[in-house]
């Protein structure tokens, strides 16, 4: 699985980083993905997206 954002619709809440560290990090006033998701982190990534104020995170 694989995280990524648009970074054009980031508003910089953080909510991401929050619930899923592994895999999303604040980088000035945006969030950034990592890439790669780690095993057993797949449904901690999809919870970040689902809670993405902007919907701008997709996990594939």
């Amino acid at each position: 699985m694989k995280a990524t954002i648009d970074t054009a619709s980031c508003i910089g809440c953080g909510l991401c980083a929050n619930d899923c560290p592994e895999v999303f990090e604040m980088n000035a006033d945006k969030a950034v993905s990592k890439g790669a998701v780690p095993a057993g982190k797949e449904d901690a990534c999809k919870t970040a997206a689902a809670n993405c104020p902007v919907q701008c995170i997709k996990c594939e």
